[in-house]
């Protein structure tokens, strides 16, 4: 029995496992929305720029900030009841199975266009379950990949374009929708299939022999996506010598962080939005910069690629390209301009590995994995919870069981544990919030903040209830709050 069928009987509405989900499902879509539509009332209440935040930010940057929220709000708003009505028709009209059966039979038409001397030996039919499960991943994500290039297009290209913040070109954006989609399946297929193998033999300890191999795939995902994958989609550089550079080696030194290496990315290339991160394993650790965090940087043109270099000769006398170069010598005048605004917010990253934050959310998201794993071990077999979802009885392949599981069955307990997540990444933002102010002036941390604020135009007035539920990091006046208490404490 689904959790959510457990949740209504109990509370003495008998429902159906599929009715029941659907139930589910509309409840959390009109939560969320209720959420998006008080903050935007909030939005559009607030005019005027309050007096509280007058000596952060000009009118102009609040007016502008105040648009862009409810530009992006009303833009969830449409998306989410697209999304609602077509997870609706998926469920109802049993999309899933027909799927599935449907991938069958193509995987048997399939095997008739193979040479004779082929099929002697590797013939193949709609009882070859990882292949055909193979199969639907890649009907999934094509359709996946269609279905959201609209929206997709829509925010880039017209809402972040609006602001001055996509830096794409058409063919760029393609472009990276396509790398994306190979990448996807190049790691999606294999390993995909080598779960689905784990779980078909492992017997009755199957969860745990799945759970380790979703544990090192993970582990070794998180060595080679920066070395190897991130730099297929943006350009990394070493950061140049500099009196900034020495400033960030003498902080990283002082905490006893082992920094590696020092790298600068060209996000400009895509959006003006500024980040910054750091990544890696034990004495082999990296910080990141976003080119767009330092006010008037540039990447240097000689380590362009010679793709990269024909890209821009071919795009150089259309008008979206000439375009894009305005725009992107607007990323010139973002960013901060004092090194210690900079430094500051770095040692607000260093707080997360200091206070082992990263760690934590590691082990966090592990345990949640192990026991969602004995879960399924504990459902895989409860056969009307896949006939409600239009299957007939003992055909739903493993891969169908696992996203209805994962997916459905946990709906409720995925929204809780989102919901604790974000209070826990607060707490974590204000312990690296006080961790920064003992290595940095809190005026330096707080500038920043601001200048962070301005450049991604964050609307910095929150519904107490949006914030609570939607934002991981706290709003800015609550963060200057805190901020203020600290240095108090450190004086």
């Amino acid at each position: 029995m689904a959790l959510q069928e457990v949740l209504f009987t109990i509370a003495g509405f008998p429902v159906s496992i599929l009715a029941s989900v659907l139930l589910f499902t509309w409840l959390l879509f009109l939560w969320e929305n209720y959420l998006n539509i008080r903050q935007r009332n909030v939005a559009m209440r607030n005019e005027q720029i309050p007096s509280s935040l007058r000596s952060l930010m000009d009118v102009s940057a609040y007016h502008k900030a105040r648009l862009y929220s409810i530009d992006k709000i009303n833009f969830e708003l449409i998306n989410g009841v697209y999304n609602i009505l077509q997870i609706t028709v998926i469920l109802y009209f049993g999309i899933f199975a027909w799927l599935w059966y449907t991938s069958q039979a193509h995987v048997v038409y399939l095997n008739t266009l193979m040479p004779e001397n082929f099929r002697a030996h590797f013939t193949f039919g709609k009882e070859s379950e990882i292949l055909c499960s193979m199969l639907v991943i890649f009907y999934i994500s094509i359709f996946s990949l269609v279905d959201s290039l609209p929206w997709s297009l829509y925010r880039n290209f017209v809402i972040e374009a609006r602001y001055g913040f996509n830096k794409q070109t058409i063919g760029f954006f393609f472009k990276d929708k396509l790398k994306g989609f190979l990448v996807n399946m190049l790691l999606g297929l294999p390993i995909s299939a080598i779960l689905i193998w784990i779980i078909k033999l492992g017997g009755d300890y199957f969860c745990l022999y799945a759970y380790v191999f979703s544990l090192s795939v993970s582990l070794i995902l998180m060595f080679i996506y920066p070395e190897f994958i991130a730099p297929l989609f943006d350009r990394y550089e070493r950061f140049p010598d500099c009196p900034l550079r020495t400033k960030i080696e003498e902080l990283a030194a002082s905490i006893s962080f082992p920094l590696k290496k020092l790298l600068v990315v060209e996000g400009s290339k895509r959006s003006s939005h500024s980040n910054a991160y750091f990544y890696g394993f034990g004495s082999n650790k990296r910080i990141v910069l976003f080119d767009t965090l330092i006010k008037g940087f540039k990447l240097s043109d000689k380590s362009k690629t010679e793709g990269e270099a024909a890209d821009i000769a071919r795009d150089a006398d259309t008008a979206t390209q000439r375009a894009s170069e305005s725009e992107h010598d607007d990323c010139l005048d973002r960013g901060c301009e004092d090194d210690d605004e900079i430094l500051a917010v770095l040692a607000h990253e260093l707080g997360h590995w200091q206070l082992n934050h990263t760690t934590k959310f590691l082990v966090m998201s592990q345990v949640n994995l192990l026991l969602m794993f004995i879960v399924f071990q504990l459902l895989i077999d409860v056969e009307p919870l896949f006939t409600s979802f239009g299957f007939l009885p003992s055909t739903t392949p493993i891969l169908l069981r696992l996203i209805i599981i994962f997916q459905f069955v946990f709906m409720p307990y995925n929204a809780v544990l989102n919901f604790l997540i974000t209070l826990v990444s607060r707490r974590f933002e204000f312990q690296a919030d006080a961790f920064a102010v003992g290595l940095k002036p809190g005026e330096k941390l707080k500038n920043c903040l601001i200048v962070l604020t301005k450049d991604n135009l964050s609307f910095p007035v929150y519904d107490p209830l949006y914030s609570l539920f939607n934002l991981s990091h706290p709003p800015l006046l609550e963060r200057f709050q805190a901020i203020d208490e600290e240095v108090k404490k450190q004086k």
